[in-house]
């Protein structure tokens, strides 16, 4: 009988082997979350040419496969690598070569980290990013005074965190030719008795900008990797950058192309003149790795400078007429509207206040069909009426929010909106119930690139120091399928990438990461040392680089 069952095992073990396929990778030793429909849970991933052969029990896949690598997972949770929807990847990396200011408590600690910053940065100009005054004892933007005392013949441009309001020295403001007869539309240049103060907000931001010398291609490409490997170091396999140029998306594609750049891109073109032309008359472009379908536009400003176009005036001013603005006429955005949608792209645009959420959902329903799937999309959608919700739902416009943006405002925003406002401002359940999805971001550089940081953001409604307790308007909290959905597959659906990523099932990218700690069930507590363990593209393993 004993001899029996030997030849049965080996007839079978034979049998297997003759069976066996070939895979490139074989993960194994994991609790592999799939996020697929029915949210299956496997143990054991074959992987060959960077695609997901199957997913299953451990003894099913390791018996079926042999490969050439092994990855035992020892445990760990693994789940679909996460997309950022809305960041500014190559605006991050440009930002590591700048001064940065996030972070400081005073004015005068940004000039500290300015002077330090210029001993060992001798270049034309100087440029920082990441102060907010909101985080300051004295809650009042800066003057340039100081700054001109320090660096009377070097222009200084430093950015308030959220990117539209900015502080520029007299060299500066000298070099870019604005004076107190200046006049901007959908901006602000502060004068106080007369006398410029330096403080430029939106539009006026771009006076500057467009007299410093644009980065040569050498430092595109380092801000690209740089980027890149802090990305990868925190889960991050797609980034949907938002606001990018022709010579920047090619940039990026060559560096594709050479294997250089392995983060996978969704781009949000600049809705400006060569743009426009080009991809207009061009139409869409897509590879494995970079998908440019869409522009971004942008409607307002941010409610921490007060440029968030509002119905009602700002509750913290005494000036009863100062509303935030438009950055642009509305005839321009609906001429631009029609010709994204003539065309076949996607439009994506910035709307922080109730003013300006309503305004473009007025536009894109005037232009989209109901039941369309065109996805356009709303970015950030801070502070909307709620008699303005169901029209994501009927036009199928897409949230794409950054639910950082809450735990970071909550501080202050009651009082730029006022009790019954707030009320209706960063409600992501909400904004879900309308088209039962959503797609999340972190808006980075303005927030921490982190995405276990929007999760956590999203789920518990704290910062991290607990602060408030209970957490922020849980009422519109996501719960934890939602929020890692909304990093995932629902990220990958406002991308048109539903296909081939966003969730880990076979014939799709083998993008993937491992977790420390499983943010589906570890303690709230737990969630906030959360850590990478690794990081996969294509069935990649880049990071740890190797």
């Amino acid at each position: 009988m004993k001899k029996l069952v030997y030849i049965l095992v080996s007839i079978s073990v034979l049998t297997s082997c003759i069976k066996s396929e070939k895979a490139d990778l074989l993960v194994r030793n994991a609790t592999i979350y799939t996020v697929d429909a029915g949210f299956s849970i496997g143990q054991a991933m074959a992987i060959k040419d960077g695609k997901i052969l199957e997913i299953g029990k451990e003894h099913e896949i390791t018996n079926k496969y042999r490969c050439d690598a092994v990855f035992d997972a020892q445990t760990k949770p693994i789940y679909p690598g996460f997309i950022d929807a809305h960041c500014h990847f190559l605006g991050y990396g440009l930002s590591l070569q700048q001064v940065n200011l996030v972070g400081t408590k005073s004015f005068d600690e940004v000039i500290e980290r300015v002077i330090e910053f210029s001993k060992n940065n001798p270049g034309e100009w100087i440029e920082g990013r990441g102060w907010d005054q909101n985080d300051w004892q004295i809650k009042e933007f800066p003057n340039k005074e100081k700054l001109d005392e320090l660096f009377p013949n070097q222009p200084i441009f430093i950015r308030r965190i959220d990117g539209h309001a900015a502080l520029a020295n007299s060299e500066a403001l000298k070099k870019a030719k604005i004076t107190n007869l200046t006049q901007i539309t959908g901006g602000i240049i502060e004068q106080i008795d007369g006398e410029l103060t330096g403080i430029l907000i939106d539009n006026a931001l771009n006076l500057v900008k467009k007299v410093i010398p644009r980065p040569k291609k050498e430092q595109l490409t380092k801000a690209l990797l740089d980027a890149q490997n802090n990305c990868f170091a925190v889960g991050l396999t797609t980034v949907d950058d938002a606001g990018l140029d022709k010579q920047e998306v090619e940039l990026i594609d060559k560096l594709h192309q050479e294997g250089k750049l392995n983060m996978k891109v969704y781009a949000m073109l600049t809705a400006n003149e060569e743009n426009l032309n080009h991809y207009l008359t061009n139409g869409p472009y897509k590879t494995e790795m970079l998908n440019v379908r869409s522009f971004k536009f942008y409607g307002d400003g941010a409610l921490g400078s007060r440029g968030a176009c509002l119905l009602e005036p700002y509750s913290d001013v005494n000036d009863s007429i100062h509303y935030g603005f438009l950055l642009n006429e509305e005839t321009y955005y609906r001429e631009s509207a029609q010709k994204i949608y003539d065309a076949g792209f996607q439009m994506n645009t910035h709307c922080i206040g109730d003013s300006a959420n309503r305004l473009f959902l007025n536009i894109y329903g005037s232009i989209l069909p109901e039941g369309n799937d065109k996805r356009w999309r709303i970015e950030h959608c801070q502070v909307v009426d709620s008699n303005d919700l169901s029209s994501f739902g009927k036009y199928g416009i897409i949230p794409s929010i950054q639910p950082t943006h809450a735990t970071s405002d909550m501080y202050w925003a009651d009082e730029r909106l006022g009790n019954e406002r707030i009320a209706n401002a960063y409600a992501y359940q909400d904004l879900k119930n309308q088209l039962g999805f959503l797609a999340l971001g972190t808006d980075f550089p303005i927030e921490s690139i982190d995405p276990l940081k929007t999760f956590y953001a999203a789920v518990v409604r704290e910062d991290l120091k607990g602060y408030p307790s209970g957490g922020y308007q849980m009422k519109n909290a996501l719960s934890r399928k939602e929020a890692l959905m909304g990093i995932t597959i629902w990220a990958a659906i406002s991308n048109f990438e539903e296909k081939e990523k966003g969730s880990l099932e076979v014939g799709k990218s083998a993008d993937f990461i491992v977790l420390q700690k499983d943010i589906l069930h570890a303690p709230n507590e737990a969630l906030k040392n959360n850590k990478v363990i690794a990081t996969f593209v294509n069935g990649k393993q880049v990071f740890p680089a190797k």
